[in-house]
């Protein structure tokens, strides 16, 4: 053997075409062999066995530390050797994994798994983290950033533009699956290259053809134990084709824009091409998307966009290429061209490019670099997406607490649709007070479309999130709950209570003890405004009352357009009809009877009757309450009794009062009765007194005759006084034909009889008078009026407003004739007169009345 072949083979012996090199660890190593996989939307894994002299490195030495793994030529010749050697691949990472194999005395067998830095986030678990108002995009840089990556560390290659969520939740996931969760959703896929300054790796996201790496071209050279010339070539190449989904479509529902169906247009995604050999058609209900989109160009996160996304998931397996080469420099995301012989010999699968998923290397000190890679045919309409990974499903709620923008507000902030925010307990994270979480919904036993059951929650009060089909992303109130900082209303103190009551304090509470049963509708408004029913209790529980008490401090208004029963009759187990009133109705049955008896005896007394047509009236609407009208009654008795004034006023019709047995009126003052016509009292059966037991007693018929009749006896006296009987014209006294004519200064006596004249003297003097000053009859002026339209038709029930020239003002309503009140002055004068927007003004003089 020549010198030259010695040496060489002793170079041989100690050059190893690959190196690895730990940083900072101190470890000389010597690669033994390796076995790596790489895929696109993977992370790299080197498996690499190596010897050392050192007998006991430690794990401190090489775990979490960056390493190099390169690929390197070995030299053909002696003088190559002398010569530094081509790297062809340098894969970078961090040590994830130690093993000591084997030793002896003078090395030591080693192992380690090389991985991307990446790798580490899949040691970052978390069970609960949320994001609100980020995209997709958003949340994977922030959590890179998080880890320590620097900008240029992370490339975004991204065609769309991705939408804000309102809200995105990591549940039971580490970091790593959660971002590879999120990409795969959205159909970004990422590689990682090296950067040539710093040899360390960086990470590239995609979600178009553009991303990809092009240009990369082998020719196909199977090693038979030809020699290859030194050149990279490919071999072994093999296709498998499946029958794959022919379209997919997918459909949601977004309660904030109920009206739009979300249902998008099957995407087929070969156009048409793979009918022959695709099959099925896939329904999606996935909640994922709020948007339809378009048909031929969707905009992200829309139904459309994940119709289409979801069939080229599907096309991504249709036709698989897998093969053998020995170029090093081979990674995924690469676009490959085989370069065939002539004539050709590659099937047509061949003869297009290639995009590289996945590849195998393997490599030994003994063994040459193999690499076995798979792939699929590469397309500009068609872009290759990972497969979509499972979302974790929440089982069960989270607690978490309602919040409001403002700290010291007592009610929690609500948008537009009544949704509310919440602060997951689980979450750590800093938010702005009131953007901790998305607008959440509030289930509700009831609702529908502006009613429904709705209790605005408090701010700081508990509630158990639930999710929709168990999606993290999908969060709504199931319900609220009590704690120690908010404790519950009822407890085993008023365990037989059901309580309603609200932050305000409005209360509805329903007692169910045995024999206490009771129900309270309260506010404190109005200085405690209470319906009280049952047995009513103060709040020592003591008892205050039996049945039903409305009361307030304010004002209290009974309204019912219909009618008002008010009734103290006992209905026993509320059988009988709510307005059942036929023992009201049968005493204004009697009532009315004895107004018609009296009428008649009015008439044959010759005295003004009694207004029966308007009771008739009354009885009419108040029986069963066929119009409007308000009815009183009690079988004991109805007191009406006031500190101050008390009114009883009609304002059109008659006031009538009747009662079975005596009417008494009793004034501690005076008793006054003004009428606008005439005033007529009957005593039918018995006589009338009229005594003035103090004072003067004045009758006046002021300006018409006084008439005083008697079936018997008159007897005029004055016990203590005189009695002066005086007549301006002529002074009248007859008895049996004869009479006493007092008139015009004379004194005329006659008789069918005789005179006689009994007395002791009888003087006769001259002539002499006696006068007496005449009465004078106060006078009023007056006046009534009836409103008419342009045609002379009376206008029953129109509002007026009258002001007298004293400035008094008078009110009212025509009756049904289109009569107002009548209208009295002290003095002649001009009366300003308004009929709803029209004013008028019209004298009223001592004989107006009747007036248009």
């Amino acid at each position: 053997m020549s010198l030259t072949d010695t040496l060489k083979n002793a170079l041989t012996g100690v050059l190893n075409r690959y190196t690895l090199t730990v940083a900072d660890s101190g470890v000389v190593a010597d690669v033994e062999d390796f076995k790596g996989h790489e895929g696109l939307s993977e992370l790299y894994h080197y498996t690499i066995r190596f010897t050392s002299s050192d007998p006991d490195i430690q794990p401190r030495q090489v775990l979490r530390k960056g390493a190099t793994f390169t690929m390197r030529t070995l030299p053909d010749t002696l003088a190559g050797a002398l010569q530094p050697s081509a790297t062809m691949k340098t894969v970078h990472g961090t040590v994830t994994a130690f093993r000591r194999l084997s030793g002896s005395r003078d090395q030591v067998t080693y192992e380690i798994v090389l991985q991307p830095f990446l790798a580490l986030l899949q040691r970052q678990y978390r069970s609960h983290r949320f994001f609100v108002n980020k995209s997709v995009p958003d949340v994977v840089a922030q959590i890179l950033t998080e880890h320590g990556l620097k900008g240029w560390e992370s490339e975004f290659s991204l065609q769309k533009v991705y939408p804000k969520r309102e809200q995105i939740n990591q549940y039971q996931e580490s970091d790593l699956a959660f971002i590879q969760r999120l990409l795969a959703e959205v159909g970004i896929f990422y590689f990682f290259t090296l950067q040539p300054d710093t040899q360390t790796e960086v990470i590239h996201f995609g979600d178009n053809q553009s991303a990809l790496l092009f240009d990369k071209k082998l020719m196909i050279n199977s090693p038979s134990g030809m020699s290859d010339s030194g050149a990279d070539s490919v071999w072994g190449l093999g296709v498998e084709h499946n029958v794959v989904e022919a379209n997919v479509t997918t459909k949601d529902y977004n309660h904030r824009e109920a009206q739009y169906l979300l249902h998008s247009a099957p995407a087929d995604m070969t156009y048409g091409e793979g009918d022959d050999i695709n099959y099925g058609e896939v329904y999606h209900y996935f909640p994922r998307h709020t948007q339809l989109g378009d048909k031929w160009d969707p905009g992200s996160e829309t139904a459309n966009f994940y119709a289409r996304l979801d069939h080229e998931r599907f096309l991504a397996n249709q036709t698989t290429v897998t093969g053998k080469s020995t170029d090093s420099t081979l990674f995924p995301a690469q676009v490959l061209t085989i370069t065939d012989t002539f004539p050709p010999t590659l099937p047509a699968s061949f003869r297009e490019q290639i995009l590289l998923t996945k590849l195998n290397f393997t490599g030994s000190r003994e063994v040459s670099l193999q690499v076995r890679f798979t792939g699929v045919p590469y397309y500009e309409r068609l872009c290759w997406r990972p497969p979509l990974l499972p979302r974790p499903k929440v089982t069960g709620t989270m607690m978490a607490r309602v919040t409001s923008a403002k700290e010291a507000e007592i009610y929690a902030w609500q948008d537009d649709a009544g949704h509310y925010r919440v602060k997951f307990d689980a979450d750590t994270d800093e938010k702005s007070q009131g953007q901790e979480s998305m607008p959440v919904r509030l289930a509700k036993p009831y609702g529908g479309d502006a009613y429904g059951f709705h209790f605005p929650l408090i701010q700081g009060t508990e509630v158990a999130i639930a999710f929709h089909e168990g999606d993290p992303d999908r969060p709504y109130i199931a319900h609220a709950l009590h704690d120690s900082r908010h404790v519950d209303h009822v407890t085993e103190k008023n365990s037989t209570r059901n309580v309603i009551r609200t932050a305000g304090l409005n209360k509805l509470r329903m007692e169910d003890k045995r024999g206490e049963e009771h129900i309270k509708l309260s506010t404190e408004y109005g200085g405690k405004t209470q319906l009280n029913l049952g047995h009513n209790v103060d709040a020592a529980r003591k008892l205050r009352g039996e049945g039903a008490e409305l009361r307030t401090d304010d004002w209290i208004s009974i309204r019912g357009g219909k009618g008002v029963f008010i009734s103290a009759d006992l209905q026993p187990d509320a059988k009988e009809q709510m307005i059942e009133m036929g023992d009201a109705i049968r005493q204004l049955e009697q009532a009315l009877t004895l107004a018609r008896s009296m009428a008649k005896a009015a008439i044959s007394a010759k005295t003004t009757e009694g207004d029966v047509l308007s009771q008739q009236r009354l009885s009419a609407s108040l029986s069963d309450l066929t119009a409007p009208g308000m009815l009183l009654h009690a079988p004991e008795g109805i007191g009406m009794v006031s500190a101050r004034a008390l009114r009883i006023a009609s304002g059109s019709e008659s006031v009538g009062i009747m009662s079975g047995d005596n009417t008494d009126i009793s004034t501690g003052q005076s008793f006054t009765v003004a009428a606008g016509g005439s005033v007529s009292l009957l005593a039918n059966g018995q006589g009338m007194q009229m005594v003035a037991a103090k004072g003067l007693m004045t009758v006046q018929a002021q300006s018409d005759a006084l008439s005083v009749s008697a079936q018997k006896d008159i007897n005029i006296q004055s016990a203590e006084g005189k009695v002066t009987v005086s007549a301006s014209q002529e002074l009248v006294l007859t008895c049996g034909g004869a009479w006493i004519k007092l008139s015009g200064g004379n004194i005329e006596l006659g008789c069918p009889g005789n005179i006689l004249l009994k007395g002791t003297n009888v003087q006769k003097l001259g002539a002499a008078s006696l006068d007496i000053a005449p009465v004078e009859m106060p006078s009023g002026f007056g006046g009534g009026f009836i409103l008419t339209d342009e045609a002379g038709k009376p206008q029953p029930s129109t509002p007026y407003r009258i002001t007298t020239a004293e400035g008094e003002v008078l009110q009212g309503v025509t009756d049904n004739n289109g009569k107002t009140a009548l209208i009295n002055t002290s003095f002649p004068s001009s009366l300003n007169i308004e009929f709803g927007n029209v004013k008028a003004s019209t004298p009223v003089g001592k004989n107006s009345g009747g007036a248009e």
